[in-house]
């Protein structure tokens, strides 16, 4: 009789084990719980209690919770593996899918194949991919470095298609002087109007290939479309000097034609009458002057000195 039960709890402890459970005594939940050391899942209770999920959907999120890595959990294989049929496996994967706790993604495999892989998230809005070992396996690109643009070129007053066409004959050339000034279809297109600028102010080709692939730096040549267009911009030579636009070429001066109606000498293209003959000018046949002897005149003064 005097002997103490050494496994009855004392007034204190029943106390607080008492301030532990608050249903105690009340009909309410008991838990009889044992540590798990091996083969358990961590489970949220947001998925467990989820309002808007049915019980079979909380079942199955549960159930692909607890799978490895790799399972599949496709309708086929969970409806051999549950009691419930497809059309009711179907609905909760979709239930699961819409609160976020399944995503479907569409891979292509190394060999071609698209499959659809499934992804069980055990906290919706949380993207951490470290549960699946193709997204750790597979190393991620490194992301290049954002190219700088190239420093700006002198432009043409008059970029004509023509003097355009020569610029990039001439920096398509530049590598024949020197490989490293092998340029890209772009690189060229944006020196090209550099080059022109330098054609229009008279520079030939030939001086504009020397000023730019003259005196080159010995050590490699990083980025040649930068090097170039900082010699385009900043050898650029000044305009050329004013030039007055040229007089009006001189009359030609036309053979002698002998007239049809007096037989006078006159200046003409061809032959015709002169402007005393001429009907259809009556002022210049007027205003002409006529001290000019005929030729019939000389002639016959000719004559009478021989």
């Amino acid at each position: 009789m005097d002997t103490e039960n050494p496994s009855a709890p004392s007034c204190a402890e029943s106390r607080a084990a008492a301030k532990k459970h608050p249903n105690r005594g009340s009909g309410g939940l008991l838990h009889d719980n044992a540590r798990h050391t091996s083969h358990f899942v961590v489970i949220g209770n947001h998925l467990a209690q989820h309002p808007d999920l049915s019980g079979l959907a909380v079942g199955i999120g549960v159930h692909i919770q607890s799978l490895p890595a790799g399972s599949r959990v496709d309708i086929k294989t969970l409806a051999e593996r549950l009691k419930e049929g497809r059309t009711r496996i179907a609905a909760a994967l979709r239930e699961l899918e819409a609160v976020g706790y399944l995503r479907r993604e569409r891979v292509r495999l190394p060999d071609g194949r698209i499959i659809t892989r499934t992804v069980s998230c055990n906290r919706p809005g949380h993207s951490s991919r470290a549960h699946q070992p193709e997204a750790a396996a597979r190393p991620k690109t490194p992301q290049k470095p954002a190219r700088k643009a190239l420093p700006p070129v002198p432009r043409p007053a008059c970029p004509s298609p023509a003097l355009l066409h020569t610029a990039l004959d001439i920096l398509t050339g530049l590598r024949r002087r020197d490989p490293r000034l092998l340029l890209s279809a772009t690189d060229a297109e944006h020196l090209a109007p550099g080059v022109a600028a330098w054609l229009e102010r008279d520079i030939a080709p030939t001086a504009v290939r020397h000023a730019l692939t003259d005196n080159l730096p010995a050590e490699p040549l990083i980025r040649p479309a930068a090097f170039l267009a900082h010699r385009l911009a900043a050898q650029l030579p000044p305009p050329p000097p004013f030039r007055p636009p040229t007089a009006p070429a001189a009359q030609p001066r036309h053979p002698f034609q002998t007239c049809d109606g007096c037989e006078r000498p006159f200046r003409a293209p061809a032959p015709g009458r002169c402007r005393d003959c001429r009907s259809d000018l009556p002022e210049a046949a007027q205003q002409a002057p006529r001290h000019m002897p005929r030729q019939t005149d000389i002639l016959h003064t000719t004559r009478c000195v021989g």
